[in-house]
């Protein structure tokens, strides 16, 4: 069993993006030039991440995870976190006219 989280975050979740420019670079000394690479990627791939104009997939997500010693689980729950709270700015008003169904 679960407790719905039915409070909304007013502010938005740290991009993964957000998160590489300013923790990951700085701390391993990487410029964009340099994680493309080590990644095997283009720079262009890279920098649209840096800027948060794209979202981290899950196969960027296991690059990541295999290059900083961490888990694809989470990149992806980042991005995840940053897609659910901009959609719910989008539709968020139009999911609450949808009525839950009870079951038979």
């Amino acid at each position: 069993m679960s407790i719905p989280n039915t409070r909304h975050r007013e502010i938005r979740p740290t991009h993964p993006g957000e998160m590489l420019r300013e923790d990951f670079l700085p701390d391993y000394g990487l410029t964009v030039s340099s994680l493309a690479g080590a990644l095997g990627v283009w720079r262009q791939t890279i920098n649209e991440l840096l800027r948060e104009r794209r979202a981290v997939s899950p196969e960027m997500a296991l690059r990541l995870a295999r290059l900083f010693g961490n888990t694809p689980d989470f990149w992806l729950n980042a991005q995840r976190a940053v897609d659910l709270w901009e959609a719910n700015l989008a539709v968020g008003e139009n999911v609450k006219r949808i009525k839950p169904l009870n079951v038979a």
